[in-house]
C-alpha cells in the first residue's frame, strides 16, 4: 500500500477506521467487553509510543476497549504537562469514585534482534527509553502515592520482534515473559506474586489475563515466523486523539495533544516524512495531516471537539509551513472528530 498514489492510501486509511468502528460496535465484542469488565474491575491505562507495532490489546489478546491508550511520539510524556496531568487525574478520580483501582502501564520498546529497530524517539537507545519510563513511574507515585494500593504504575518493556512483554519492578528486578512460555500457569502466577508482592490482589488478578494472553501470543508469533517491519515509511501525521485504529507499523507519526509545546514534535515528524520522500521510501505525491479530537455526547461536547480539531489542524499546518515549506505544498489536510462510544471517525473538514 505504501507505494500507491496518495488518494488510494487515504481511502485505505479511512476504510481501516470504519472497519475498526464496526468491529468495536459488533454485538459479540460489545458483550465480551461487558463480561470482561464485570470480571476484571481494574481500569487499565497505557502510556505508549505512537509506533504501530506497540499494540497492547493485540499482544495480550485483550478485548478492544479494555486498555485505554495514551499515545505520543517516542512514548515521551511528562505528567507536569497540564492537559495530560488533568486527563489522568480525572480518569483516576472517576475510577476511584466507583470503588475501582487503576493500573498505569508505562511502556518503552526495543528489538532484541537489531537495536536499529528500537524506538526512534530515543535514538534506539533501550537504556534511555527505560530510564524515561521509570521517571514517569516516579511522577505517578508523586501524584497518586508510593503505596500503590489505589494506583499502580507498572513499567513494561515491549520487545517488538516477538511482541513479548518485560514487567519491571524495583532495583532492576523484572520478569521477561518471553522466557516463561513453557512454564505452567500456576508457576507464572507464583512468579508474578513473588516479584510484585506490593501489588493489590485485585490488580494482580486483573493483570494475569494480559500476562497469559501475551504468553499465548508469543507462542503464535514464534510459529508464524513473521517478517519484521524494519523500514520507516511514514506518510501520515496524526495530531490529537482518536487514532486507536492505526496499528499498522511504520506508516503514521502520532502526536498526542499533551505537551504544552507541540511545535517541536511536529517539526521532528515533518522532517521524518520529508526524509522518507527524499529517500524514495514513499511517493512524493503528498502526505496526510489528520487531526482529531474525541467527544462523548452531542451538543457542546461535540462542538468543542470540532473546535479543538480545527485548532490543531491550523496550528500544525502553520508549523509545517514554517519548518518544511516544500513539504507543506504536498500536505492534504483532513480534520475529524471521534465518537468515543462507537469509535467512529467523522471527517468534517
Amino acid at each position: 500500500m505504501h507505494t500507491r498514489p496518495i488518494q488510494d492510501r487515504i481511502d485505505w486509511l479511512l476504510d481501516l477506521s470504519r472497519i475498526h468502528s464496526k468491529r468495536f460496535c459488533d454485538p459479540e465484542n460489545h458483550l465480551a467487553r461487558q463480561r470482561y469488565q464485570a470480571e476484571h474491575s481494574t481500569e487499565i491505562v497505557a502510556l505508549k509510543c505512537m509506533d504501530g507495532r506497540i499494540h497492547l490489546p493485540y499482544a495480550t489478546q485483550t478485548p478492544m476497549g479494555i486498555i485505554r491508550p495514551f499515545r505520543n511520539l517516542g512514548g515521551i510524556f511528562d505528567l507536569g504537562w497540564p492537559y495530560l496531568g488533568d486527563l489522568l487525574a480525572d480518569l483516576v478520580g472517576e475510577t476511584v469514585s466507583q470503588g475501582r483501582r487503576v493500573l498505569v502501564i508505562i511502556t518503552y520498546h526495543f528489538s532484541k534482534g537489531d537495536s536499529a529497530r528500537g524506538c526512534a524517539g530515543f535514538d534506539c537507545d533501550q537504556a534511555a527509553a527505560l530510564a524515561h519510563a521509570q521517571q514517569i513511574k516516579q511522577q505517578v507515585e508523586t501524584i497518586f502515592g508510593a503505596g500503590h494500593q489505589t494506583v499502580y504504575p507498572l513499567v513494561c518493556g515491549f520487545e517488538t520482534d516477538e511482541d513479548a512483554l518485560t514487567l519491571h519492578h524495583e532495583n532492576g528486578v523484572y520478569l521477561d515473559l518471553s522466557t516463561l512460555v513453557n512454564q505452567a500457569r500456576e508457576q507464572v502466577k507464583s512468579d508474578i506474586e513473588s516479584v510484585f508482592s506490593d501489588m493489590p490482589d485485585q490488580i494482580r488478578h486483573d493483570l494475569m489475563p494480559l500476562v497469559e494472553g501475551n504468553l499465548r501470543h508469543i507462542v503464535e508469533i514464534r510459529k508464524s515466523r513473521r517478517e519484521l517491519a524494519v523500514e520507516h515509511r511514514e506518510w501520515i501525521l496524526c495530531v490529537g486523539r482518536g487514532f486507536d485504529f492505526l496499528h499498522v507499523p511504520n506508516i503514521a507519526l502520532i502526536i498526542g495533544p499533551y505537551s504544552p509545546d507541540l511545535s517541536h514534535p511536529i517539526q521532528k515528524a515533518a522532517a521524518i516524512i520529508q526524509s522518507n520522500m527524499d529517500k524514495g521510501r514513499v511517493p512524493d505525491d503528498g502526505f496526510l495531516l489528520l487531526c482529531s479530537a474525541p467527544y462523548q455526547e452531542p451538543g457542546p461536547d461535540r462542538a468543542r471537539a470540532e473546535m479543538k480539531a480545527r485548532f490543531m489542524a491550523a496550528f500544525t499546518a502553520r508549523v509545517i509551513d514554517e519548518c518544511q515549506p516544500l513539504l507543506a505544498k504536498k500536505m492534504i489536510r483532513q480534520t475529524a472528530i471521534l465518537n468515543w462510544p462507537t469509535r467512529r471517525l467523522e471527517i468534517f473538514d
